[in-house]
């Protein structure tokens, strides 16, 4: 076999000076960088810790270093925030105003809230299945006498007055005054924001070519917001080592000592649920349970250290619709829809098994009526973790149903930070399986893309046509990088 040189061949153009493009530094994938910054969060936790509060007796403060990982951990999660009203808002508008380009919406939608019950119910009856094997209320040493109620509480006219928005923007303040001075908190009610949303998409759709100016500033403006979201998405490695190490650092295992076994019985039912149950569903609609964990990841992760789905949404988008193939169309409605309202840890497994650990530390005894009466509020009470305060509202929600002693809730919440971990990153999981199981059972999954799942290029661009590869229509419309898109 002979070979012919460059120089050889007539069509050869000798370049011996060009430049060589220079090879940058690759950075780990996402997934890496979480785990580095969970490894070195644990070890600086563990350092705080060891440090101790500084101070005078009766006056001690936390150290510096806890007071630095908190800072941190609490700024990552405060930016997260403030850029999700919008996303979620912008989202859902262009969403809905586009539904003309989808086909079956209803059918979506319908089948989108059959499969988030059906996985709520399956949770609930874990839980509920958890609390009566470990018996956690039956094997503690906590005194009663020490639990307070909650200072506020979740109950069904709450939830039902939180769909009504308050204002356009759904926004909410609250004032406390603390040594004579007031202190005013604004906060945004996400469960109203959505409700805003739908009913702006809704006229946006109706309108007519009267809200084409509108529908393209509405696309232009999520572009940008997807922008600004992904530089913070980039900081999640050292939000991570700050949450994580301030976790470490204020909660150790003398406060959760006396909970262990209600701990435990959590964690095992959101084990249960997270590689038994959900892996059992994938595998029943033809899908394949590796490539589930390594496109998901990533969200299940950034929800584990942040313990936010709503600030996990930009991510729990990206890995549905980019690493596990299921159209954008689809995924901005499942998605944030099942950021608000899909919760199987904190709406289904946690409640559960609070519920029975407060009966049995009261020696309060639950018939069947009660346990049907908890899977009825975990499946239709869940949209109120939303509206209010997450996993505490629909404890108190659960347990002001049950008509138990509210004052057991308070016993919880010294290890709620710990339980919440888990829980969040079991909701966010839950709320990838669904969109994934629906858009396979339809037909519109993108099976090569679910197959060859990766978490590798999760913050790379959409790839934009050259000179030599026009554009279609579709997609000299579409911005680059976008995370939630029109209907194509």
């Amino acid at each position: 076999m002979s070979s012919t040189s460059p120089a050889a061949r007539p069509d050869a153009v000798a370049a011996p000076d060009a430049p060589q493009p220079k090879r940058g530094l690759r950075w780990p994938s996402f997934s890496v960088q979480i785990i580095a910054g969970l490894v070195l969060g644990l070890l600086l936790g563990w350092v705080a810790r060891s440090m101790g509060e500084v101070g005078p007796a009766g006056h001690e403060t936390p150290n510096w270093l806890t007071t630095t990982l908190g800072t941190i951990g609490s700024d990552f999660v405060t930016l997260l925030k403030a850029v999700v009203p919008p996303l979620v808002f912008l989202a859902i508008v262009v969403s809905i105003a586009n539904l003309k380009g989808v086909a079956n919406a209803a059918r979506l939608a319908w089948k989108t809230l059959l499969w988030f019950a059906i996985t709520s119910l399956i949770a609930v009856a874990i839980g509920i299945g958890m609390g009566l094997i470990f018996q956690p209320g039956k094997h503690t040493s906590l005194d009663i006498s020490q639990g307070a109620a909650p200072s506020h509480t979740g109950t069904w006219i709450d939830f039902l007055t939180g769909l009504i928005p308050g204002n356009f923007l759904g926004i909410g303040a609250s004032t406390q005054i603390t040594d004579g001075a007031a202190e005013t908190n604004v906060s945004f009610n996400v469960l109203q924001i959505v409700v805003i949303a739908i009913v702006v998409g809704i006229a946006a759709y109706k309108s007519g070519k009267k809200a084409d100016p509108f529908i393209t500033f509405s696309r232009s403006a999520l572009a940008i917001v997807q922008k600004v979201l992904w530089w913070i998405i980039r900081l999640a490695p050292l939000g991570t080592l700050g949450l994580i190490g301030n976790a470490v650092a204020s909660y150790g295992w003398d406060l959760l000592s006396p909970l262990a076994r209600f701990a435990i019985a959590i964690y095992v039912g959101l084990a249960l649920v997270l590689f038994v149950v959900y892996p059992v569903i994938l595998r029943s609609n033809g899908l394949k349970v590796s490539s589930y964990f390594r496109g998901a990841w990533p969200a299940i992760q950034l929800a584990f250290v942040s313990r936010s789905s709503i600030g996990t949404l930009p991510v729990t988008e990206r890995v549905t619709e980019r690493n596990l193939g299921v159209p954008k169309s689809y995924a901005s409605f499942a998605v944030p829809l099942g950021a608000t309202t899909k919760m199987d840890g904190c709406a289904s497994i946690y409640p559960a098994v609070a519920a029975i650990f407060i009966a049995q530390l009261f020696g309060i005894h639950l018939s069947i009526t009660d346990y049907i009466l908890i899977a009825f509020v975990s499946v239709v009470g869940s949209a109120a973790t939303a509206g209010l305060t997450g996993a505490l509202v629909m404890l108190t929600l659960t347990v002001s149903t049950l008509g138990l002693p509210l004052a057991g809730v308070g016993l919880l919440l010294a290890i709620d930070p710990i339980l919440d971990m888990g829980r969040t990153a079991t909701n966010v999981a839950g709320q990838v399986l669904v969109p994934v199981v629906v858009a396979k059972r339809e037909g519109i999954l993108d099976q090569a893309k679910y197959d060859s799942a990766t978490a590798d290029d999760l913050f790379g661009d959409d790839e934009v046509s050259t000179p030599d590869t026009p554009a279609t229509d579709t997609e000299a419309t579409e911005p680059e990088g976008e995370l939630v898109g029109s209907a194509r």
